[in-house]
């Protein structure tokens, strides 16, 4: 009787590690291309839809009476006329008439028509940030800068993560569109090849929201930032004031900058939490994700101090925690929303953001709510996840307003 004996394979025809996960990188990213060229060719650029009259007049703040008699006078721009009568308008013509609307009033009421900032209210930089990754921070910081813009406001988003998520969502693919020496790194590197953060600067479809877009290049300031350090150049702005020193290159542009911060507590984040006026802290409402969050406060706190002692200014209008893909129904999520606000009291969003097909459904093509439409989706869903996104982002536009001093 012949027994066999297994032979261990010969570890030299095994692939590497490096080897066998590029592979993979290489498939993947090769799919993803194919994925987005077919969404989204490359000799085609996203555009935003089309609002209607109601629409258009509920962002504005009139009538949709009013909007048809200015039409009908030839006033401002002219709407495109459907088949069946509708009237719609771009974001692009929304603003012309918001401008045209405050010219006509004074004082507050042309505040509200354009609420761009007013001599003496300083940019209000929002820090969307969390230690762990799949809190929603990039999907808050697209939907609250996007809002934000349709309100009237001068934003600029600045995409701080490597992976660069925020900048794919606003139009602009990192491996395809993005270039050395076009991400915030440009603005805040420390040789000769520093460029001023205008420079980089891009518009989006949306009227009124720029971008600064990011890639793996910003991972380069975690590297060279300790070399710079232990070189100790006199004069050099120390690495916790460099985003802050880019952001004054342009502040006259903006009246709020949303920066997506990246998931971990490297320098990176930390220059763009010294460079906020204000944090908004992404939270899923389960035990697991706030351990982490404890985790990140308590880094947070460590790593703040020593910038401050090093002479970092850290002065932010407001601090707030926001709870995300909250389910109502869901008994565990509801007692670690009810201990955090317990905890937290009013520094907890009075809103969540509740988990909705829609926003997921809406991911799927590289679009946020406020781009697809309601008759893109069941309208009952569509409303419920609108309903809560507006809150969420209507609460934070007051907490802005509130550190301007406007009632």
């Amino acid at each position: 009787m012949s027994v066999s004996v297994a032979t261990k394979p010969n570890r030299q025809t095994l692939p590497s590690v490096d080897e066998t996960i590029g592979e993979q990188a290489d498939l993947l990213s090769s799919q993803l291309q194919s994925m987005s060229e077919a969404l989204f060719p490359p000799t085609s650029q996203k555009i935003l839809r089309k609002f209607t009259s109601g629409e258009a007049a509920r962002l504005i703040g009139v009538s949709d009476s009013t909007l048809r008699k200015m039409t009908l006078a030839g006033e401002g721009p002219q709407p495109e006329t459907t088949s069946n009568g509708r009237r719609l308008y771009t974001l692009s013509d929304i603003n012309q008439i918001r401008r045209m609307l405050a010219q006509s009033t004074r004082g507050r009421e042309s505040i509200e028509f354009v609420p761009h900032r007013r001599p003496g209210e300083h940019l209000q930089v929002l820090a969307v940030t969390n230690f762990k990754g799949g809190s929603g921070k990039t999907t808050t910081s697209a939907h609250l800068a996007q809002h934000l813009a349709l309100q009237g406001y001068r934003v600029l988003a600045v995409d701080l993560d490597p992976q660069a998520s925020l900048s794919a969502l606003l139009g602009v693919l990192p491996e395809l569109d993005v270039a050395s020496n076009q991400t915030l790194y440009a603005a805040i590197r420390y040789d000769d090849e520093r460029r001023n953060l205008s420079d980089v600067i891009r518009s989006t479809y949306f009227d009124g929201l720029d971008l600064v877009p990011g890639n793996l290049e910003l991972m380069e300031f975690e590297h060279t930032t300790p070399k710079a350090l232990s070189a100790g150049t006199p004069g050099e702005t120390l690495f916790f004031a460099r985003v802050a020193a880019a952001l004054d290159e342009v502040a006259d542009n903006y009246d709020v900058v949303v920066i997506d911060c990246p998931p971990q507590l490297g320098f990176l984040t930390l220059s763009g939490l010294c460079a906020a006026t204000s944090m908004i802290i992404t939270v899923h409402p389960q035990m697991l994700d706030i351990s982490s969050m404890s985790q990140f406060l308590l880094m947070t706190r460590d790593l703040l101090g020593v910038v401050r002692d090093a002479g970092g200014d850290l002065k932010y209008d407001f601090i707030r925690y926001l709870l995300t893909r909250f389910e109502p129904q869901d008994a565990p999520q509801t007692k670690v929303a009810a201990l955090l606000r317990n905890l937290f009291d009013d520094h907890v969003l009075t809103n969540p953001m509740v988990k909705s097909a829609a926003v997921s459904d809406a991911g799927l093509t590289k679009q946020t709510l406020y781009e697809i439409g309601r008759e893109n989706l069941t309208r009952s869903t569509y409303d419920r996840a609108m309903e809560a996104l507006d809150a969420v982002n209507s609460e934070v536009e007051t907490l802005i307003k509130q550190a301007w001093g406007r009632a």
